[in-house]
């Protein structure tokens, strides 16, 4: 086999490129934004999605999306790809998250238990142009400010806080070591610290209590996110039968494979089967050392588990192992893994195999991930599954609550995790030469950010009359 040349450029040719390639396509490009006239329908689009996902559940995610032009944007990823496929691009590549809205940044525990904060979805990861992980953020803070209730302009400074931040993390980064990037990580402690540094600035009684409600609250999130363990798990989703413990029926929620057996047209001693060989096959994917620690434990009960507002619908398990005894649970969650949203207008992925396409993407954009991650086929043809710990530590921001201050104190904290993110696959050094020093790129971001919000809240009406309509069935609170 042929070995492939890896070329390496020096740091003056890589800033020329990013230079060279903002001549071409002007920061300012990212201006103006409007709908393709040949943009599908929106209302299809999720329609065409919804063919292969779990009908009894699609009705659940209407009704999620339902709730807020904020919770419709969440769900429309595929919307919003179709979209950003007309858009200006540099051709500066990274991989990308594919879903980088505000929602799916988050604390969870890193191999040495420490509590990180980083993006933690990444269901439709891909490489491709930066920009679009850039303008999904973007655009989900213009939209969450405005679901709060935030004027125009407090919602337009908490847009433009979030790519500064993405802009001047990159220029950091451009200017670090190889190494010095890869390691880069923002811990329980630097994350206070990053609050602290963002409200430095600020003076005056008013600005001091929103400093402190922040703090406040950050510190309670993480105390929180320490709590959450499969031991925690076991107290809210198991329950205790002629002294074996199972997980408990919540439907539709969660509902335990024995009362699933009949929706996919098998016993319950062959569900069992499926399952056994369904975590041999996914312990192969672990490196040998996490292998051996997950072989100490066994199977003890499976159930459906419903996730989020864009994957519900999407086949989602959860596991419930015995290690030493019933004291020293462990849950896994199962997720199926489809084809990227991105790959209907990027180049399809490298991996045949979704479940590997989400382990692999998230361990390259992650400082640190799952000891647990792994990936396996569905039981099924076309089906893909990756796997993972259900509750390690993991924690998320309410967005729902948070005032101007506390929203733009987390802008600033997940365009720098961005920024990191796309810094360990992407050049630094020429997308950071492509950004600028200015803050061009910032406000044309911004500019985009508010047009996309706009096209959000008609995509959002027409969503609504299709319900009302009967065209789309929804299920509310559930």
């Amino acid at each position: 086999m042929a070995e492939t040349k890896i070329k390496h450029p020096s740091v003056e040719e890589r800033a020329a490129k990013g230079k060279d390639r903002r001549e071409k396509t002007p920061v300012s490009s990212h201006t103006g934004w409007a709908p393709a006239p040949d943009r599908p329908d929106p209302v299809a689009l999720l329609e065409e999605q919804n063919l292969t996902r779990e009908q009894d559940l699609v009705p659940v995610r209407h009704g999620r999306m339902l709730v807020s032009p904020f919770t419709f944007y969440r769900g429309a990823a595929k919307i919003m790809a179709t979209d950003l496929k007309d858009t200006p691009r540099a051709g500066l590549k990274a991989q990308l998250c594919g879903d980088a809205h505000l929602s799916n940044f988050g604390v969870f525990a890193s191999p040495e238990r420490n509590l990180l904060f980083d993006l933690n979805d990444f269901d439709e990861t891909l490489p491709g142009p930066f920009e679009y992980d850039v303008k999904r953020m973007a655009a989900s803070f213009t939209i969450a400010a405005r679901n709060n209730e935030f004027t125009k302009a407090e919602a337009h400074d908490v847009t433009l806080s979030a790519v500064r931040a993405y802009r001047e993390a990159m220029k950091d980064f451009s200017r670090m070591g190889t190494m010095d990037i890869w390691y880069a990580h923002l811990s329980e402690q630097e994350l206070m610290s990053a609050i602290e540094t963002a409200a430095s600035s600020e003076i005056g009684k008013a600005q001091k209590k929103a400093v402190e409600r922040v703090e406040k609250r950050t510190k309670k999130s993480a105390l929180k996110a320490h709590t959450r363990d499969s031991l925690q798990a076991l107290s809210k989703l198991g329950e205790l039968v002629d002294g074996q413990y199972r997980i408990v029926s919540q439907p539709p929620i969660v509902i335990p494979v024995r009362e699933l057996a009949a929706t996919y047209g098998m016993s319950g001693d062959e569900v069992e089967k499926t399952v056994r060989e369904q975590l041999r096959a996914y312990r192969a994917t672990l490196p040998d050392d996490r292998r051996l620690l997950l072989e100490r434990f066994e199977v003890i009960d499976v159930a459906r588990k419903v996730v989020g507002v864009g994957s519900v619908g999407t086949r989602a398990f959860i596991a419930l192992l015995q290690g030493r005894d019933q004291e020293d649970p462990l849950f896994l969650q199962v997720k199926e893994a489809t084809r990227s949203v991105l790959e209907d207008h990027l180049p399809k992925s490298k991996f045949k195999q979704p479940g590997e396409r989400v382990v692999r993407g998230q361990r390259m954009m992650q400082a640190a991930s799952d000891i647990f991650l792994g990936w396996t086929k569905g039981a099924q043809d076309n089906r893909y599954l990756y796997w993972r710990q259900l509750r390690d530590m993991k924690g998320s921001a309410v967005i729902e609550e948070m005032k101007p201050f506390d929203m733009t104190s987390y802008a600033r904290v997940c365009g720098w995790t961005l920024a990191r993110a796309h810094a360990r696959s992407g050049d630094p050094i020429a997308i950071g030469a492509y950004l600028g020093k200015s803050d061009k790129f910032d406000h044309s971001i911004t500019d985009f950010s508010e047009r996309y919000a706009d096209q959000n809240e008609h995509d959002y009406q027409a969503f609504s009359d299709a319900v009302r309509s009967g065209r789309l069935e929804a299920i509310a609170g559930v």
